[in-house]
């Protein structure tokens, strides 16, 4: 049998055979304290848990052989249907072998199953700061059967039935209701729903109840019990109010648009440690990465983007958890929906008014970067097994699927979609789906023949590129206006694009406004825009104005030099963050030099009011002189870039998100002496920015930069771990100790990572964040041939989530020259037998290297 992965040939040839009753869990988690119960493992082997596993299932052929998932160190007893079976002849540490099926069975699966240090399965955390021990379960896309035997695929939907014994004063949740009798903790059985949304959260949380109450048209009412957890050391820090508040508006959003009940019971929100996601959506216990507490001052997009959050897993409660993919193909389904849905109920219920503008910036630009990778994939992937499902979490099926579906709302109407999604729910509850089965609803509702907008959009790969082609006349009105579509050669699709044409010019006051727009269709190369034609002539033509479709948005000349000029002036700040999107995909593109969006940044980005827009433009600034600058520039851009983020620093009103912004940005671009003084004295408190609180978060992000210029030694980090000695602190340290320009720093950071697995998830993402400094490049240079010689190694050794980690972060992407890129096409030439989502982690960082060299090129050649 194949180990860990499972095939889409296999799900479905199980799925045919197999139908699936219900299950009952038994857990034992007692073994969570204390010292580890040598009878259950030898020294050196994991700590264990019990776990005991009935499931009632039917075969559609008596006589057939099938088996079940289950990753575990061992298995004590197996029966099926009243017979023991020898767990080593039929269990091989993740499958099950399941022989002679009756028409009715029984499994009864007795195991040590192992607690987890890399967020997969049964993750269990120590706090540092008191000791305590906090479980959770993480499963997406297959590892509950890492916490007990199952059929693990989301289509083998069933009712399940768990109780959990657990150590003295210690709460469980689970997706149903609880209650402890007898020293058990008793759960309500579930609605069928699939294994990898089972999921528990036991330990000494932190634990804040409300309530939700609404009553429907037909005078019923329902009442859900809320409820929010994080461990005791974030209980100070813990805004549940707020929480609760996003949660009860989208409710009460989900409700009036969906018109079918919360079907879950109850709404707990877990906030845990050491999470690999951002949140996943267990109906009735949705988890959350406990960043999402705030320790310290930060702006009003952290709390946006934590209510986009908590509304997105609340939007799978319908679309994901209700209703299911058959297979992770469709992976899509759910997740472009809940990343649109996200964000129109943050607009639509929320105080977060400028959601869509967040959207076109930080979201499209996840998804632009992913559709120009060599791995791009339509829409609906061609998913072969679970590796491929796991790196398919990806910025197609979120963000480009989400953009997809909003020119989708635009194309059938929003109430023709909404009246579709209700059908959907309705006809398919506690069902599985494929695309048809959505398409067709929406036919239905609208009217209108998808298949060709499906054939275009859903199931071919790449962007497209929009550029505004215009003539004007000499009495300077417009004779033509066109759009101009073009496709990369690998993916040549031309589609068809809603999209809205604006014509912006300077009003007398100096405000670039828009004066005129047409919204039309495009399709083929060149479409032109009639409605348009003898206008005055614009200083600006924004194609795609108001972020209607999916696309590159290119200028003309006269629209780039305006730009160039008169960026800052555009008062709409949706208009504003088209551009500066634009922009940076011109950089990405090698069409625009690194140091011109760099200038671009520095002379406009402070009269920047989108706080967003802000930071994401200091990240994209930040990129732009680390991968696409010219080499021999960049000590330049360095003091040009912290000169203009101490300028607006200082400029900024104090006590102000946008102060805090620019100060962390500084953090991040200091380099010179009098830079990393100044970040010194405002640690010291010898130094001062009036209104610039310098709070326990703060003064980490400043302390990696001094750390990584040789300035704070390790007894400097220690002594601010004693300040800060908690999980979060714990971080930062690990982080800022890999930091240091020391080749021993490096080397006892790389075997670290590479080669112990002792560390957590946690520590892993934070030690490699710590070694891999643009600032000594020099010093990683012994490891691009040592990384190539460990990948194959650690992708067969490690858990996917801790492989794809190194895989990705330790890529010697700064090392950026022709020796590097010769060095990574040798490997991938002389590994085509390796795993296929192993290689396409390598490509994708490949293809990102030959973009920064060619940005590097375009940059040099600015120079002249």
């Amino acid at each position: 049998m194949p180990g860990e992965n499972l095939s889409r040939d296999e799900a479905q040839e199980r799925a045919a055979l197999l139908s699936v009753d219900g299950y009952e869990v038994s857990l034992d988690l007692r073994s969570a304290v204390g010292d580890q119960d040598t009878g259950q493992a030898a020294e050196g082997a994991p700590r264990t848990f019990r776990s005991v596993t009935t499931i009632r299932f039917r075969s559609a052929e008596p006589g057939a052989t099938s088996f079940a998932d289950l990753i575990a160190p061992s298995v004590t007893a197996l029966s099926l249907n009243g017979k023991d079976l020898d767990p080593g002849e039929v269990f091989d540490g993740t499958r099950i072998l399941l022989e002679d099926l009756a028409a009715d069975n029984e499994l009864v699966v007795d195991a040590q199953c192992a607690y987890s240090r890399t967020g997969e399965g049964m993750h269990r955390f120590v706090d540092p700061e008191d000791g305590e021990v906090y479980l959770y379960t993480q499963y997406e896309p297959a590892d509950s059967r890492r916490v007990f035997a199952n059929f693990e695929q989301p289509d083998l939907k069933a009712p399940f039935r768990f109780e959990v014994r657990a150590p003295e004063g210690w709460t469980v949740w689970s997706n149903g209701v609880g209650e402890l009798t007898d020293g058990v903790w008793q759960f309500a059985e579930t609605k069928p729903i699939s294994t990898y949304i089972t999921a528990f959260a036991a330990g000494p949380y932190h634990y804040v109840t409300d309530s939700y109450s609404r009553t429907f048209e037909d005078g019923t009412t329902l009442e859900i019990p809320l409820g929010a957890m994080c461990r005791k050391g974030l209980a100070p820090y813990f805004d549940s109010d707020d929480v609760f508040l996003v949660t009860k508006q989208g409710l009460d959003f989900f409700h009036e648009h969906f018109d079918y009940p919360y079907p879950f019971g109850k709404y707990d929100q877990a906030f845990v440690p050491e999470y690999n996601l951002g949140a996943m959506e267990n109906p009735g216990l949705v988890t959350f990465r406990e960043e999402f507490i705030f320790r310290g001052k930060v702006t009003q997009a952290s709390y946006e983007g934590r209510a986009n959050v908590i509304l997105h897993e609340m939007a799978h409660m319908w679309f994901g958890d209700l209703v299911t993919m058959e297979w992770w193909d469709d992976l899509w389904l759910k997740e472009s929906f809940a990343d649109f849905m996200g964000a129109f109920s943050l607009v639509g219920a929320t105080r977060f008014r400028d959601g869509w503008i967040t959207f076109a910036n930080r979201r499209k630009a996840w998804a632009y970067r992913a559709d120009q990778l060599p791995s791009t994939h339509p829409i609906t992937a061609d998913i072969r097994d679970l590796q491929d499902a796991k790196l398919n979490f990806d910025g197609i099926t979120y963000a480009k699927g989400a953009s997809v579906l909003k020119q989708l709302v635009a194309y059938v109407g929003q109430d023709a979609f909404l009246e579709g999604a209700r059908r959907y729910f309705k006809r398919n509850a506690y069902g599985n789906t494929r695309l048809g089965d959505l398409l067709s609803v929406l036919e239905e509702t609208s009217g209108r023949d998808l298949a060709t907008w499906a054939r275009a959009w859903l199931q071919t790969a790449g962007v497209n590129s929009l550029t505004p082609q215009v003539i004007l006349s000499a009495e300077g009105r417009i004779t033509e206006l066109a759009v101009l579509q073009e496709a990369a050669e690998s993916h040549p699709e031309l589609r068809p694009h809603r999209v809205a044409v604006g014509l912006y010019r300077r009003t007398p006051d100096g405000a670039v406004e828009r004066y005129a727009r047409a919204e039309l269709d495009v399709e083929g190369p060149r479409t032109v825009v009639a409605e348009l034609v003898g206008a005055e002539a614009p200083e600006l033509v924004l194609v795609n104005d108001d972020d209607l479709t999916y696309c590159k948005i290119r200028f003309d000349e006269g629209s780039l030099a305006t730009l160039r000029e008169r960026l800052g002036e555009i008062t709409d700040p949706l208009a504003r963050a088209l551009c500066w999107s634009a922009l940076w995909n011109l950089t990405r593109d090698a069409l625009m030099p690194a140091r011109d969006f760099i200038g671009l940044v520095l002379r406009f980005a402070g009269r920047e009011s989108d706080i967003g827009v802000l930071q994401m433009l200091h990240a994209w600034a930040d990129s732009a002189l680390t991968f696409y600058a010219a080499p021999g520039w960049r000590a330049e851009g360095e003091r040009l870039l912290a000169e203009g983020a101490l300028k607006e620093l200082r400029l900024a009103e104090p006590g102000s998100q946008h102060q805090l912004t620019w100060a962390r940005f500084f953090a991040r671009v200091a380099s010179g002496s009098a830079d990393l003084q100044l970040l010194g004295g405002l640690l010291e408190g010898t130094a001062k920015i009036d209104g610039l609180v310098v709070d326990q978060e703060l003064r980490w992000a400043f302390l990696e930069p001094l750390a990584a210029h040789g300035v704070a030694d390790e007894p400097r980090l220690a002594a601010e771990l004693a300040r800060d000695d908690t999980a979060s602190g714990k971080r930062h340290q690990v982080r800022c100790l890999a930091a240091r320009p020391s080749a021993a720093v490096k080397a006892q950071a790389w075997a670290a990572v590479v080669e112990s697995d002792a560390l957590s998830n946690a520590l892993v993402e934070a030690t490699i964040a710590g070694f891999d400094q643009p600032s000594r490049r020099e010093l990683l240079a012994p490891y691009a041939a040592k990384y190539f010689e460990a990948i194959e190694r650690v992708w067969a050794d490690r858990s996917i989530q801790i492989a794809m980690d190194v895989v990705k972060g330790l890529f010697p992407s700064l090392q950026d020259s022709q020796e590097t890129l010769d060095a990574t096409d040798a490997w991938l030439a002389a590994h085509e037998s390796a795993a296929p989502a192993l290689r396409r982690l390598v490509l994708e960082a490949r293809d990102d290297l030959a973009r920064a060299l060619r940005g590097q090129a375009c940059d040099v050649a600015a120079a002249g």
